[in-house]
């Protein structure tokens, strides 16, 4: 990622902190915050306006849903979440999802991982920056959100792009039609079904 972003970490185990505020800075990145709780993420939040931040699900006082919740219901620039959490839990990440997040991470965190997931998470706020563009109510973005990620996930099982790769198609397609993204994006997915039908009847 050539972008260096203002990070701001949130968790209440200093250790956690210290590991992840290390390898943010050894990849050039500046953390301007650390919360180590849910209330003092949000104050942060409002005040530093970092271009990132990663959170722990699990904190005393207010837990990471609930800040990202508040957060992003200031009406201000919805700022990009990394959620933190120390399993993979199904619900607490589907929740996650509906809130906003745009990755997660999972205990011990590894460094390998913690630019990949960085990068995915950069990578889809802007996505959503487009769709709230399109879409003035939040709910209806999530749920665009929702339908372009699948189309996304065919375009890739399909022609091996990448993420952003998947979603600059649809979005030029959309421009090259006129037609909104959302609109591409159920076309792709129609397709694909009615090939799945085809490819069955033929067998």
């Amino acid at each position: 990622m050539s972008k260096k972003l203002r990070i701001v970490i949130a968790d209440d185990e200093s250790i956690i902190r210290l590991d992840l505020k290390e390898m943010l800075e050894e990849y050039g990145h500046t953390v301007i915050g650390e919360a180590t709780d849910g209330k003092v993420a949000v104050e942060m939040a409002e005040r530093l306006a970092p271009d990132l931040i990663v959170m722990d699900i699990k904190m005393p006082n207010l837990d990471g849903l609930e800040a990202v919740r508040l957060i992003n219901a200031s009406g201000k620039r919805r700022i990009p979440v990394v959620m933190v959490t120390a399993y993979s839990q199904p619900e607490l990440v589907e929740q996650a999802v509906g809130l906003g997040v745009f990755a997660y991470l999972v205990k011990p965190i590894k460094e390998g991982d913690l630019m990949p997931t960085i990068e995915v998470a950069m990578s889809r706020a802007e996505e959503m920056n487009v769709l709230s563009q399109e879409v003035a109510d939040l709910k209806d973005a999530l749920e665009t959100r929702k339908v372009v990620e699948k189309a996304k996930g065919i375009l890739i099982e399909q022609h091996g792009l990448s993420e952003a790769e998947a979603f600059r198609r649809i979005q030029k397609l959309s421009m090259n039609s006129r037609k909104p993204i959302r609109e591409v994006a159920d076309a792709i997915i129609l397709a694909r079904e009615v090939e799945r039908t085809e490819t069955g009847t033929k067998r």
